[in-house]
């Protein structure tokens, strides 16, 4: 079976991580995740990032570079994610999520991320403190 991938953008800006509250599906509404969407076909993966947080959060971003790993969201379907950074605009929450928060290295433990982006928040949260 092919694996489609979904892209998170651990988008930084002034030493902070965007979070984005899910609004659906129901099973995962209420929960935190790094926003994102799944690649197209022929579409790169930094390319799909940047179209992403276009459509979802309405901001201009470039993608610097993939956090080590995958993590599978549901059979089919595996998330990578890379760190972005802010170009132009002010995210809102456009499509599927109801709330944005930004959070700064030792605040990333105060929402309910999904299961599949605890590991790439923490290695984002680590370059946070870092300075990367």
């Amino acid at each position: 079976m092919t694996q489609r991938v979904v892209v998170g953008g651990a988008l930084c800006h002034e030493g902070r991580l965007l979070a984005a509250r899910r609004s659906a599906p129901p099973e995962v509404a209420g929960r935190w995740e790094l926003p994102g969407g799944k690649a197209e076909p022929g579409e790169s993966v930094p390319e799909a990032l940047v179209r992403e947080l276009r459509e979802e959060l309405g901001v201009e971003t470039e993608p610097l570079e993939r956090i080590p790993g995958e993590w599978p969201v549901r059979p089919g379907l595996v998330l990578h994610v890379w760190t972005a950074r802010l170009v132009s605009g002010e995210p809102l929450p456009l499509e599927d999520h109801d709330e944005l928060r930004w959070l700064g290295p030792d605040e990333l433990d105060s929402v309910d991320w999904l299961d599949q982006d605890r590991p790439a928040v923490a290695e984002a949260g680590r370059r946070l403190r870092g300075g990367a």
